[in-house]
């Protein structure tokens, strides 16, 4: 498996989280972040706000760096390097868009029940702290 270089976005909108249910492969129909593949030659920011308003409708403030995460799908034979930011919604109506089978804000903790994967809770974890301490 070829890594893939793609981007993740924990979008905060005062205590809630921006997830989709995924339309396509790997994790299809499980809720997850916004995101997806960075294209050739774009930067690897704009590619996090391009896929949030791809998959969403959404635009909002980046507002830092989370992790950077390995996403080893074996069964779909698919290695993606998965760079997530944190950011601030700023306009738009949650519209499910792209490859997204749905998209809405849910409240922090129903977030986070909702998102199978831990370290997709984990960085979403990170997401409010990071927001929290930049309040401070």
């Amino acid at each position: 498996m070829k890594p893939v270089p793609a981007v993740g976005v924990v979008c905060l909108k005062d205590d809630q989280v921006l997830l989709i249910r995924r339309g396509t492969p790997p994790r299809m129909g499980e809720w997850s972040l916004p995101g997806g593949r960075i294209e050739p030659g774009e930067p690897v920011q704009q590619a996090a706000l391009r896929e949030l308003r791809e998959e969403t409708g959404v635009e909002a403030d980046l507002i830092g760096l989370i992790d950077v995460v390995d996403g080893i799908f074996a069964e779909a034979g698919r290695h993606y390097v998965l760079i997530d930011y944190a950011a601030v919604w700023r306009s738009g109506e949650v519209v499910a868009g792209d490859d997204a089978a749905e998209a809405r804000f849910f409240a922090f903790d129903e977030a986070l029940r909702r998102v199978a994967w831990e370290e997709t809770r984990r960085i979403i974890r990170a997401a409010r702290t990071h927001a929290q301490n930049r309040r401070i």
